[in-house]
């Protein structure tokens, strides 16, 4: 019987918190939810502590500041795979992941050993995206697919479930990078370890509450990163 773990890495995400958990619960009653908080200003690390106390389903892991999205994710795994998690997930705390779909990739898990959802297959999109943000981040999984030459079509997003097996198969530890650099490198690592690798269709919305935390430097990172990959220089 699955056992899944969301990994939910938060920085001033008290607007969303509560909501997002009970829609969670929603879709997938039977999940375990880890908050990774970068602590947070505005309260989020103790709202999360809160309803820790009330349902055994939610978890909290305090850091002791903010240390990226990258780390706090590789926290995650490393406390799930100390456990007896099956799956593990990895998802947004501001709803532009729709937790209702969480038990489609669950499912997908079935015949896949890391499942991506993907808003560049056929049923999936973005939702509140101008022109030129949906151009360049498919430019982005395009110029990563290219380069790597792999048949995944969205290379850099971050809604993912894995089976167990993968992050064990994986030198967390060797992993450095952040933001959509994590996205490919997770993603790469799987496939060159023979991995089954699977998408499932989603509709990718902008934050509802709080502040994006993605980067210029971030962008740039990952741009080199495929290089490095592909070089075999990582």
């Amino acid at each position: 019987m699955a056992q899944p773990l969301i990994v939910i890495p938060t920085y001033n995400e008290r607007d969303n918190l509560l909501e997002l958990l009970d829609r969670i619960h929603a879709a997938l009653p039977e999940a375990h939810v880890l908050i990774v908080d970068d602590a947070s200003p505005d309260g989020t690390g103790e709202l999360a502590s809160a309803r820790a106390e009330a349902d055994a389903r939610i978890h909290l892991l305090r850091r002791a500041g903010k240390l990226g999205l990258g780390t706090a994710y590789i926290a995650g795994f490393k406390w799930a795979l100390a456990r007896d998690y099956t799956h593990i997930f990895e998802m947004d705390a501001d709803f532009s992941h729709d937790p209702a779909t969480l038990p489609a990739l669950l499912e997908a898990a079935e015949e896949a050993d890391l499942v991506l959802g993907s808003r560049w297959v056929e049923g999936g999109g973005t939702v509140g995206w101008p022109l030129k943000r949906r151009l360049l981040s498919k430019g982005g999984s395009l110029y990563a697919r290219t380069i790597l030459g792999v048949p995944i079509r969205d290379l850099t997003g971050g809604f993912k479930c894995f089976r167990r097996a993968v992050l064990e198969a994986m030198d967390l530890d060797a992993i450095q990078t952040a933001g959509y650099g994590f996205q490919i490198e997770l993603t790469w690592g799987a496939i060159q370890r023979g991995f089954r690798v699977k998408e499932v269709p989603i509709r990718f919305a902008d934050r509802v509450a709080g502040q994006s935390k993605m980067s210029g430097s971030i962008f740039m990172e990952a741009v080199v990163l495929v290089w490095k990959l592909r070089l075999g220089a990582r």
